[in-house]
């Protein structure tokens, strides 16, 4: 009897021993999984405290409307079929979904059509960055030929001849009227209101547990780490607003270089932002692949030689295909929540 109770005795606590060894297991299974962002981290990723505001053109809600009004007109196009919003669509991450984008006359242009998503953070608007604000970029699609081409001498008046539209430029810009500067400032002030919303990496920053998968927690560590990819995609907008050619294969763009002819800039391209980037596929200013694997690969060859000068930062990576699969969860968790979003109803005549 006592030998039996001797025995149950020891069994007991061996299995409480293998418990307890389970339990540190798992403990530390948990651990790894809610592995905390560094402070560095938090400071460099967060969305800073207030949206950058335009030089003599801070946001109020009529310019906002105004601009809205504007963004999603098709009679801004010498057509009268096509709006801002065309290339730039809400349902498809404010982009469209098209290698490159479709203009007047359903030319296929050279270039995709970026996001406006964070417009308000960047230094340099266009793939060259041929504009140093939202004021000064707004226009050109109005005008270029390829894209809505239309006359602003010719829309001004347009504009003016729709009651609806005097009374918003009047609330908007009181004693302004309609004017190129009015029109070029309202579409800025409603894209300075297109930021991204909180994401699954967003609330890992901020300490929220159980959000981040630990497969996307080690793609961000190899993001900074091994692939390097902060040289160039760094802060809260993952862009550092410089211009790089990453070796893309069939470049006859020179990008940059025609705006600022030294040889670095040949083939180089604005850093664009990583938010929403599940969203905005395809990927680069070409538009050459339709994946995040395809482009996390091409990083992961060092690119491709060719008619530009390739950036330095530019070096086979050597990644597993685990490593690569991690840095593309990752990169998914860079996607916000849905936004709630109503297409204005326009004024008419």
């Amino acid at each position: 009897m006592k030998q039996n109770t001797f025995r149950r005795n020891a069994m007991t606590k061996m299995i409480a021993t293998v418990l307890m060894g389970v339990t540190v297991v798992l403990s530390a299974s948990v651990v790894s999984a809610a592995k905390a962002p560094s402070k560095e981290d938090v400071k460099k990723f967060l969305r800073p405290m207030e949206v950058p505001q335009g030089k003599n053109n801070i946001s109020t809600p009529e310019r906002v409307e105004l601009g809205k009004n504007l963004f999603f007109d098709p009679r801004l196009s010498g057509s009268n079929f096509i709006s801002c919003a065309t290339c730039h669509n809400p349902s498809l991450g404010w982009s469209d979904a098209q290698p490159t984008a479709i203009g007047h006359g359903m030319g296929t242009l050279d270039r995709s059509t970026p996001t406006i998503l964070n417009t308000a953070y960047q230094r340099f608007q266009f793939w060259d960055g041929r504009a140093r604000s939202l004021e000064k970029q707004a226009l050109g699609p109005i005008e270029a030929g390829g894209e809505m081409s239309q006359s602003l001498d010719l829309l001004i008046p347009e504009l003016q001849a729709i009651p609806g539209y005097v009374t918003l430029f009047e609330a908007a810009y009181p004693g302004e009227g309609v004017s190129k500067k009015t029109i070029a400032k309202a579409i800025s002030a409603f894209e300075r209101t297109i930021v991204s919303s909180e994401s699954a990496f967003d609330r890992w920053l901020k300490g929220v547990d159980g959000v981040m998968s630990d497969e996307a927690i080690k793609g961000f560590e190899i993001f900074k780490g091994k692939a390097n990819c902060t040289a160039c995609h760094d802060g809260f907008n993952f862009s550092d607003n410089g211009f790089h050619n990453i070796g893309l294969k069939d470049m006859e763009d020179m990008g940059r270089y025609a705006i600022k002819p030294i040889k670095v800039l040949k083939g180089a391209f604005k850093t664009p932002t990583l938010r929403d980037i599940d969203l905005t596929s395809p990927y680069m200013h070409n538009g050459a692949y339709k994946t995040l694997d395809e482009v996390v690969d091409h990083y992961d060859a060092g690119g491709f030689k060719n008619a530009g000068t390739l950036s330095p930062n530019m070096k086979k990576l050597n990644l597993s295909k685990k490593e690569r699969k991690a840095i593309v969860a990752f990169l998914k968790s860079l996607t916000g929540d849905p936004v709630p979003f109503t297409v204005p109803v326009l004024p008419v005549q």
